[in-house]
């Protein structure tokens, strides 16, 4: 008999931990191979996570809710032909050091602003990201991002961490105080949620009360993706200089194109053909024109992608958002982004998308008019540098320009819009590409086949 470890698998390159969301097995339970032992988050996507052996639950060392490393031992399964179970649980003292070891992020005493010897590496002109516990420190304490960006940070790639902020706020409070005291004052910050105290080791505790709401209000708790969503988006604020243009396309000869192919389309292909796939032809032809739209940012450096790898946002029935992402999609043609997009899409509303799934893109399309939106400002899907929205389909009558004359007609407009990070893109490119496709859409071949 023997113990194997159960670790938390890795779920894509550029994430490194996930939540805990529900454990299938206790210690005792009986595990088959490839049976679901329990479901994982990350700001990505949610998945299951199955045993890698055949045997018997011998300890689980973390918690539902908690926030784990990737290739952080989660928990040990006993095999053998007789596989007992220890009834010995971890003491939770040892789980916190194991949790401690496996942290990907060490943390390293803080040294002062001042210290010529804080190593900085190659990290100065990296953009810096940090966590929602930094963050809400920062806010807590009256600690803006300009400040913010100043501390030295001791962990991966020179992040922030816990310890670096507090040490930071315990220097910055040492410094402060008046002259000739005799007593040196430590202040260790206890940062929790508003109805918690905060206390010091020269002060008694002060508490502070929790909101209150007047009126006839009603209190919803986020749920987990939404606050993954509303750090995302606020992130991306921080870090992008966003900027919005807009145009205007004729969709006539594609919405008729569509109407004319799409019954015999599906009676072929067994696939429903909407509009994004076409937006996604005209986005790619025109990235292909301007590669500057599929890049990002690292520091003082662009980088641009070759692959291009388009992100769609889809609704899910919770009202949430997320992005599956079709990846390289100009090696596609109508029928391959069809099916990609439909089944991405559908996989998304079921809750079957696969962590790589999510990953990876390089410019995102949000398609707005499905909700009835004439026109949006969507805003960047980090780290890329751009994301166009399309707008509701609309009949209005417009004045056609022709060798006879001009004459008003009625013609299927959209608006199209384009932020796009104004760090690296100007708005003349910005501009340019938008044009660029409304151009592909408005002169779409109405004699093509499929």
């Amino acid at each position: 008999m023997s113990l194997v470890d159960l670790v938390m698998p890795k779920l894509g390159e550029s994430i490194m931990e996930a939540t805990i969301l529900k454990w299938h097995k206790k210690p005792g339970d009986s595990i088959k191979q490839d049976e679901t032992v329990l479901d994982i988050a990350t700001d990505k996507v949610d998945s299951e996570v199955p045993s890698t052996a055949e045997g018997v639950m011998e300890e689980v060392l973390f918690k539902e809710n908690d926030v784990v490393p990737i290739g952080t031992v989660i928990a040990k399964i006993r095999v053998g032909a007789n596989a007992a179970v220890s009834n010995t649980q971890p003491a939770p003292v040892q789980k916190q050091e194991e949790y401690e070891e496996a942290k990907v992020v060490e943390e390293i005493p803080y040294q002062p602003i001042g210290n010529t010897q804080q190593a900085t590496g190659n990290n100065e002109n990296k953009i810096r990201f940090y966590s929602p516990l930094v963050l809400n420190i920062a806010q807590q304490e009256g600690i803006g991002m300009a400040e913010l960006e100043n501390i030295p940070g001791t962990g991966q790639d020179g992040r922030v961490s816990k310890k670096d902020i507090l040490a930071y706020v315990a220097d910055k409070a040492t410094s402060h105080k008046p002259q000739g005291t005799s007593q040196q004052v430590q202040e260790v910050s206890v940062i929790a949620t508003s109805n918690e105290q905060r206390t010091t080791n020269n002060e008694q505790p002060v508490y502070q009360p929790p909101t209150v709401y007047t009126g006839n209000v009603e209190v919803i708790e986020m749920d987990r993706m939404r606050k993954l969503i509303a750090k995302h988006m606020t992130d991306s604020k921080h870090t992008s200089a966003h900027v919005t243009s807009f145009a205007e396309c004729d969709v006539t000869g594609l919405v008729m194109w569509r109407e004319k192919v799409k019954k015999d389309f599906e009676k072929r292909e067994g696939e429903k053909i909407t509009y994004t796939p076409l937006f996604i032809e005209a986005i790619v032809k025109s990235i292909k024109k301007y590669p500057m739209l599929s890049s990002s940012v690292d520091g003082d450096k662009i980088i641009i992608k070759k692959d291009l790898n388009i992100g769609m946002a889809t609704a899910l029935p919770s009202g949430n958002l997320i992005v599956p992402v079709i990846k390289n999609a100009d090696q596609l043609n109508l029928t391959g982004l069809t099916k990609q997009v439909n089944g991405l899409a559908n996989a998304a509303r079921t809750g079957k998308l696969k962590p790589d799934d999510t990953t990876g893109g390089t410019f995102t399309l949000t398609n707005v008019g499905t909700f009835g939106s004439i026109m949006g400002t969507p805003i960047i899907n980090q780290p890329q540098v751009a994301i166009m929205a399309v707008g509701a389909i609309k009949k209005r009558p417009m004045v056609i320009e022709t060798p006879q004359g001009d004459s008003i007609a009625i013609r299927h407009m959209m608006y199209i819009s384009l932020s796009y990070d104004h760090r690296i893109i100007d708005g003349a490119l910005g501009s340019t590409f938008l044009n660029a496709v409304s151009k592909e859409l408005e002169n779409f071949d109405v004699n093509r086949t499929i």
